[in-house]
């Protein structure tokens, strides 16, 4: 199997390393964010940039999240406060404030009424979007160390940490129950049917694991990733699975087939974030080099 896209072209406008990019729901336009302290938002597939948000992080930007009906976006980093913004008009809307520490991940609700924020304070709080008010709704400070990354399903939200553990949720039950890996954890990533999760983790692997019961499917290996917190995401049919690396390149997968591993050079610095269009065959990467790439695969 080769890593052969079609076509690549680099969106270069950000003055320092890029930490995330990611589509919209639709795949029309991304947004992405980095040490530069601003967002951009873009149209990938023309190569435009659409809008920049400035002038109100203060420090890094670690996660942007855009919500289900494409009107807003939240971002978070080294401020401890998480931002909520209009898309078109490029008002902060809310700032919302209880951290006391550097926020990680973000993750919105099925209906976008409410955002998730993982911090390094070891907290999860959750924001009403419809309200004015800036308290948290409810604060989940049951876990032993940093949050890494935060998904949030149907009937659950997911957790990760940099202990090493995947702690569930049970919205309907209240119950949580944790699977401990042992390594660290970078990011989550929840296959289309929501069946089953990719886990990346700083030992150099991803591990895709059944939600149900927290079975070891297949683990995927080949790329770099032991001290830096780098992306991977599945392709938008379940068929592939893509990882940045910490050499600069993309690596690839067949679902099915974690033996065979296909890669590509894609940037000069550690490849920080991946994001395929959610419609097509379509990949985003970003990377410390400060650049994004769109790849038509």
């Amino acid at each position: 199997m080769k890593f052969s896209p079609k076509s690549c072209f680099t969106l270069d406008d950000h003055e320092k390393g890029v930490l995330v990019v990611r589509f919209n729901g639709n795949g029309e336009y991304c947004v992405s964010g980095g040490q530069d302290r601003t967002i951009r938002l873009w149209n990938p597939h023309r190569g435009v940039l659409v809008q920049k948000y400035g002038n109100v992080h203060g420090y890094e930007i670690r996660d942007v999240q855009i919500s289900h009906d494409n009107t807003k976006f939240a971002s978070c980093g080294g401020d401890r406060d998480v931002f909520l913004w209009d898309i078109n008009t490029g008002t902060c809307l809310r700032r919302f404030r209880g951290h006391s520490q550097r926020v990680n991940t973000l993750a919105f609700n099925s209906d976008s009424s409410v955002l998730a924020s993982g911090s390094l304070d070891t907290s999860v709080r959750l924001w009403d979007c419809r309200s004015n008010s800036k308290q948290a709704i409810q604060t989940l400070t049951n876990f032993r160390d940093s949050i890494s990354s935060l998904l949030i399903s149907d009937a659950q939200i997911l957790v990760g940490t940099v202990d090493g553990c995947i702690n569930t949720l049970d919205l309907r039950s209240g119950t949580i129950c944790t699977d401990h890996l042992g390594v660290t954890i970078s990011c989550l990533s929840l296959s289309s049917d929501q069946n089953r999760l990719l886990v990346s983790c700083l030992d150099d692997s991803l591990r895709l694991m059944d939600l149900s019961n927290g079975e070891l499917l297949h683990s995927y290996k080949g790329h770099v990733n032991h001290s830096f917190m780098v992306s991977s995401c599945l392709s938008h049919d379940d068929k592939f699975v893509f990882s940045g690396s910490e050499d600069g390149t993309v690596h690839y997968w067949e679902i099915q087939d974690p033996s065979q591993t296909s890669f590509v050079k894609a940037h000069k610095h550690i490849v920080t974030s991946v994001s395929h269009h959610p419609k097509s065959s379509c990949l985003l990467t970003s990377s410390m080099d400060g650049t994004i790439k769109v790849w038509k695969l």
